[in-house]
């Protein structure tokens, strides 16, 4: 059996995955947009998002550290800077350890 590398997801993806839910293309691109905006308002506003079944998504402030330049191996500091986190929910990490077939994208 080949394996293959799993397909990456886009929101042109996601919009696809809606019209064969019987909504039109304007309104799944709609609702596409309102979710993906509403999680990075959130975000940027320094609040975190919880979505049941899925996820959290967190905003972490990272100090500034020292690093090592690879090349010339000097010590560089690396600034410090908000980064975007996900911890995954009980119901994605159960229902990611079971093997998925690809047709069964949204079930």
């Amino acid at each position: 059996m080949e394996e293959t590398m799993p397909k990456t997801i886009t929101k042109a993806d996601l919009i696809e995955h809606l019209l064969g839910r019987g909504l039109e293309r304007v309104q799944a691109k709609a609702i596409v947009e309102l979710f993906t905006e509403g999680i990075k308002g959130s975000l940027m506003k320094g609040k975190s998002v919880k979505i049941t079944a899925l996820g959290t998504f967190r905003v972490r402030d990272k100090k500034e550290r020292p690093g090592r330049d690879p090349k010339t191996h000097k010590v560089v500091p690396i600034t410090a800077r908000r980064v975007v986190t996900f911890r995954p929910g009980p119901t994605l990490k159960k229902r990611i350890a079971k093997p998925v077939k690809e047709e069964q994208f949204g079930a």
